[in-house]
């Protein structure tokens, strides 16, 4: 993908587009390949005079980004490395899970969302990170991600979790356009309670979205029950400690009427001790928040390690014995493809230097 200058179309929601001569009827048709039909490609719109298309091909981007690389797994993860418009590398991963009751079972698509290209906060758990932060993505990009994880999906996207590289609260200007686009019938038509985001906690950025209308989840990277713990895996802790970050929850909590998730990757030795899990617990009777427990996923350079199961059994049963309101625990997608957020993109750059 060669860089362009041009405008990117997908930075303004449909409601935004004023294209001078042009009648309304066919900036529908515009919307209709692009939001229904998931065509980036301005020659492919075939009902649209050539004219037309030549005309607007002169003014905007369409493809915001290309794929570069698809790792498969056997699990059922993909992830998908994107090639942006300067260059830059991003990565989203493709999550397919089955659920079903009464006998009746049905496929669910989850896709993992990058925010921005690399992360300024230093999380040491994170590939993401490594290398700081770049830049933020903007609107178009992160809209770009879902349409064109669609395509190579094939089929409907059922969950988006802003989850991927970089700190979504930290990109609020663009995501914000972004998730409006998402959630608009004349967009991607995604409901707001298939929507998380995640944050490391980014205290008055939690009080900003909290204003935001739509009912979007919030999961929090908590990863220590208390500040000596956290702030060896997470350096944010220094500026906002736990108790900080707790009072914020509480505040979007009594605003949005809605439970949040904290979310517990499980590192050996640096916070998988059962003190550890006693304190999870309590915060999440606290919040009334939901848990949900991540084995630790191996990083390239870094020396932490998952626990061993025994003990991530141990963990989960006393955070439930706890009466933590709910427990999950994910046993994480995805080890044969660098599922470690950040990794792939990082071996990409590592090949290019």
């Amino acid at each position: 993908m060669e860089k362009s200058k041009k405008p990117l179309l997908l930075d303004h929601s449909f409601q935004q587009w004023e294209w001078e001569k042009v009648p309304k009827y066919r900036m529908e048709q515009v919307r209709n390949w692009i939001f229904e039909k998931g065509v980036l490609a301005w020659d492919q719109m075939s009902n649209l005079p050539k004219s037309l298309r030549n005309d607007l091909q002169e003014k905007f981007d369409l493809l915001p980004m290309e794929s570069v690389q698809v790792q498969g797994s056997s699990d059922t993860t993909q992830k998908v490395l994107w090639k942006l418009r300067d260059q830059q590398f991003i990565e989203s991963v493709l999550i397919r899970a089955t659920q079903g009751t009464k006998g009746v079972r049905a496929s669910r698509l989850t896709l993992c969302v990058s925010t921005q290209v690399g992360c300024a906060l230093g999380c040491k758990f994170c590939a993401s990170g490594l290398d700081g932060l770049k830049r933020n993505l903007t609107t178009g990009e992160i809209v770009g991600q879902v349409l064109l994880a669609r395509n190579e999906a094939s089929r409907r996207i059922d969950n988006l979790v802003f989850m991927g590289m970089g700190e979504p609260l930290a990109n609020l200007p663009a995501l914000l356009p972004a998730l409006d686009i998402i959630l608009s019938p004349e967009g991607m038509g995604i409901g707001a309670r298939h929507i998380t985001l995640s944050t490391s906690g980014l205290v008055p950025k939690i009080l900003e979205l909290a204003k935001y209308p739509a009912q979007i989840r919030l999961a929090v990277s908590l990863h220590g029950g208390d500040d000596e713990t956290r702030r060896k895996i997470m350096p944010i802790n220094d500026r906002y400690p736990i108790e900080d970050l707790f009072r914020a929850c509480e505040q979007f909590i009594e605003q949005r009427k809605k439970m949040i998730t904290l979310e517990y990757i499980l590192i050996q030795g640096v916070n998988d001790d059962l003190k550890q899990a006693e304190l999870l617990a309590e915060h999440a009777q606290r919040l009334n928040a939901k848990v949900n427990l991540i084995p630790y996923n191996r990083v390239d350079g870094l020396s932490w390690e998952r626990p061993d199961l025994e003990q991530i059994n141990e963990f989960y049963k006393t955070v439930e014995a706890g009466q933590a309101p709910r427990v999950t625990l994910r046993m994480e997608k995805g080890h044969d493809i660098d599922a470690a957020c950040g990794q792939l993109r990082l071996r990409e750059q590592t090949i290019n230097q």
